[in-house]
């Protein structure tokens, strides 16, 4: 009889035989995972990153460090004047630096999708004032077209790229910049105390590495233009996101994979391109499936009237199934 009571016991208690006492560990887990569990930022909308941009615009003019520092992604990158930065070297670079800015203004807002994780704002700024940095002034460029890529980090929203370009009238573009002199080096004088200087001398950002996607997403941009100089609209059509969008070498806005396709293929009427090529390609990742490349595409011959040149791009790149397909494209001069 012994037996049996603890055989019965065993049973049932491998059954559980019906108690809810038998399910509370599982539930107590359930709970405290439910409860632990991040919350994650809702979709935003274009007014929201919009509002974003105007913020770090004002904190931009007041040299506010720690406003960027909270806000940007450490995964974040900014492409000027074919310079590339990370949010180290601008963080490093903000105070260094003095505004006068009388009016600002921003206006126009587009957004684009690229993936649940990363969008796309863009929109037209003017401003009438200047920075002097190392006792130069020089005045804000105006208007301008800017871009900014955001990316979701648990229940925020941070910055992961910026850039912004002139906006060009195509009936008076701007002459080219004037070749620089090279200055004779001065010799530099030896510190009185080596010491002091190197502690008073923050040290620099250590130089990231490119992505291991470097390669792989030059040969498919490098392609690319080998299409645009074949006018291949089968090609675009396939290497193309459905949301696709670019700001233009003259700081136009364009969205959708079929009106880009035309622009390139049909509308922009280009002759004697005999020769493209990509240099200086530099891919660093935002997730598995999204990275940013920047580099300097080029051409011969000419499009619209315009002698073709140097153009800094940077190419945003999802990968849908086993292809990457170009999502956001940002191009500005080489001037």
């Amino acid at each position: 009889m012994t037996r049996l009571i603890l055989l019965l016991s065993a049973v049932c208690l491998a059954a559980a035989c019906g108690s809810p006492a038998a399910n509370g560990p599982a539930n107590s887990n359930a709970n405290t995972n439910a409860n632990t569990a991040k919350p994650v930022a809702a979709a935003p909308t274009k007014e929201a990153l919009f509002e974003m941009d105007k913020k770090a615009n004002e904190a931009w003019i007041k040299g506010d460090k720690a406003y960027f520092d909270a806000m940007l992604s450490d995964k974040f990158v900014s492409a000027e004047r074919g310079q590339r930065m990370t949010k180290a070297e601008l963080l490093q670079m903000i105070g260094s630096f003095t505004c006068d800015v009388k009016t600002w203004n921003l206006e126009d807002p587009q957004m684009t999708k690229i993936n649940d994780d990363t969008y796309v704002v863009s929109y037209k700024g003017t401003y009438d004032g200047s920075c002097t940095m190392d006792g130069k002034a020089e005045k804000l460029p105006s208007p301008v077209r800017a871009a900014s890529i955001y990316i979701r980090d648990g229940d925020k929203w941070k910055g992961a790229y910026h850039s912004e370009t002139p906006i060009i009238d195509p009936k008076a573009p701007p002459p080219p910049a004037p070749a620089k002199k090279e200055e004779p080096k001065k010799a530099e004088k030896p510190a009185a105390n080596p010491t002091a200087n190197a502690n008073a001398t923050a040290p620099a950002p250590a130089k990231p590495t490119p992505s291991a996607n470097t390669d792989a997403l030059v040969k498919t941009h490098t392609a690319g233009w080998e299409a645009f100089k074949a006018r291949d609209a089968k090609w675009f059509n396939d290497h193309l996101a459905n949301d696709a969008a670019i700001v233009d070498p003259l700081g136009n806005w364009l969205s959708g994979k079929a009106n880009i396709v035309k622009q390139w293929t049909e509308t922009t009427k280009c002759e004697g391109i005999t020769k493209v090529g990509v240099t200086d390609g530099f891919a660093s990742s935002l997730s598995p499936t999204v990275e940013i490349l920047t580099l300097k595409g080029t051409a011969d011959g000419s499009c619209d009237g315009q002698k073709n040149g140097d153009l800094w791009q940077t190419a945003v790149y999802v990968k849908e199934g086993e292809t990457w397909k170009l999502a956001f494209m940002f191009e500005s001069p080489a001037m």
